[in-house]
């Protein structure tokens, strides 16, 4: 079973019994079954818009040709999707490395999302697997208006053998963010992880509170932060839509992480995220190990999700 087998497979066993129903007994793929095949990719939440093009793409290449079995149908949409997830260079990735720019020094990551999605697990992750592939880290408590958030992030930081800068709860974000960054230069630290505050409250508020941080960690690091990861829980469908929109509206998320995306039927979500945004995913979360986090390679998540070997034999 490859890595995210396990994260696809609730999401691959509702789609391929719909997929199965639209096309049982056909010869070819009309209207009727192309509106089936709608329903079945929108019941994975991957959104109306998203889902609209693969038909529309699929309608194209149907009028081309009179026939078209069951696993050519498949090979379509397979081809389809891994398309959409297509929206950054990602040559630089080799199997499962990571895909910072460790030429960057310190390499800074701001982190968002809402609170609940997994958030400060997945920075808590990221630290172990950085530090356990010999990376120094630095771990920002920003997040100051939870003290469980700061809690979890300082059990984090001693599970994964990395440091960490905190300040009082209800301290100025900014001062930590500041704080972890001009520590991590002085122990000449690989990687930054700074956790923010996981409010979606007022979005001019969420957007100054970050602009706020981003301009002080420039005070040590010019181009900081090299990257904003925002973090989006799978099993959320729509409502990660959402998010997506907000945060991106708020601040210039580069990248994505989603998490829990082994407890859902509604993967899709992965697919029209990328799809309406433009934003590469780097990162998603099959569990609750500390080693299920894995680097995103849209080649094989598309692989996963199309194997059908587990499922049983099709009739065309």
């Amino acid at each position: 079973m490859g890595i995210f087998d396990k994260g696809v497979q609730k999401t691959k066993r509702g789609f391929f019994e719909r997929l199965s129903r639209a096309v049982v007994g056909k010869s070819k793929v009309d209207d009727d079954t192309l509106d089936a095949i709608e329903e079945a990719l929108i019941a994975t939440d991957m959104g109306v818009d998203t889902t609209l093009k693969i038909i529309d793409s699929l309608q194209e290449r149907v009028s081309r040709d009179r026939y078209v079995s069951f696993d050519e149908l498949v090979d379509i949409l397979r081809d389809e999707i891994a398309s959409l997830l297509d929206v950054s260079d990602d040559s630089h990735q080799s199997g499962d490395a990571l895909p910072f720019d460790f030429s960057k020094k310190p390499y800074v990551v701001m982190v968002v999302g809402v609170n609940g999605v997994g958030k400060t697990t997945t920075i808590g992750k990221l630290a172990s697997r950085l530090r356990a592939e010999g990376k120094k880290v630095v771990l920002g408590a920003a997040d100051t208006f939870r003290a469980a958030a700061v809690d979890q992030l300082v059990i984090w930081s001693e599970r994964a053998g990395v440091d960490i800068v905190k300040q009082a709860m209800g301290s100025d974000p900014a001062s930590v963010a500041y704080d972890a960054v001009k520590s991590a230069v002085a122990r000449d630290a690989d990687v930054v992880l700074i956790d923010t505050a996981g409010r979606l409250h007022n979005r001019i508020d969420l957007m100054n509170e970050l602009t706020k941080i981003r301009n002080v960690m420039r005070k040590v690091v010019p181009d900081a932060p090299h990257e904003v990861l925002l973090v989006l829980d799978g099993s959320t469908g729509q409502n990660a839509f959402q998010q997506a929109k907000e945060f991106s509206r708020a601040t210039d998320v580069t990248s994505l992480a989603v998490t829990k995306l082994d407890g859902t039927a509604k993967g899709g979500v992965v697919i029209g995220i990328v799809d309406q945004f433009r934003i590469p995913i780097k990162f998603i979360g099959i569990g609750e190990g500390i080693d299920d986090l894995k680097v995103f390679d849209r080649k094989e998540f598309v692989n996963s999700l199309f194997s059908r070997e587990d499922l049983g034999k099709k009739d065309k």
